[in-house]
């Protein structure tokens, strides 16, 4: 009988963090440093955080802020040669401003499960995060979130679509 019981807590304990973990507003690393203005930049240009823009309507306009999306391959959270240059133009903007944060958005196109798009994402996020700390940017200025395939930019079923999908965003918010 307590090995039921036991078994009971772990499922409702499982239960309990995987609800936390789907809600919209997460608490903790993934989000701090909130939504203020920043050095020099407009309240436009801190509206680009792709759940805010799909409320909005507007996500399928992409790249639209100072710091430039990076793309990956298919099944992959490798930086490719573009992505690292990319990568080293948003980590000199972000050294220009420096009370500036940024949040890392992880997306993947549509194809496999919720869960493994949930992962990869997370890795292109982590990558990113990285290879900007690894150029000089302060690790507590970047937080990461991954959205897997949950707000693609584009809906068709085609390569073209599923590469514009595969994609770290950059989101910046004042300190």
């Amino acid at each position: 009988m307590n090995r039921w019981w036991v078994g009971g807590v772990v499922a409702v304990t499982f239960i309990a963090l995987a609800a936390a973990g789907c809600s919209s507003k997460k608490k903790g690393s993934d989000l701090e440093g909130g939504q203020g203005a920043g050095a020099g930049l407009s309240d436009e240009s801190l509206s680009g955080g792709s759940l805010a823009l799909a409320k909005s309507g507007q996500l399928g306009a992409g790249d639209t802020g100072p710091l430039h999306d990076i793309h990956f391959d298919y099944d992959s959270f490798e930086l490719d040669e573009t992505a690292r240059q990319t990568l080293q133009e948003n980590a000199q903007w972000l050294k220009d401003h420096p009370s500036v944060r940024v949040e890392v958005e992880g997306h993947c196109d549509d194809r496999g499960t919720v869960e493994y798009n949930l992962a990869l994402g997370a890795k292109r996020a982590a990558a990113a995060k990285n290879y900007l700390v690894a150029l000089g940017i302060s690790r507590d200025r970047i937080t990461t979130i991954s959205y897997g395939e949950e707000l693609p930019l584009c809906q068709e079923e085609t390569e073209e679509c599923w590469s514009r999908n595969r994609r770290d965003h950059f989101v910046p918010a004042g300190s």
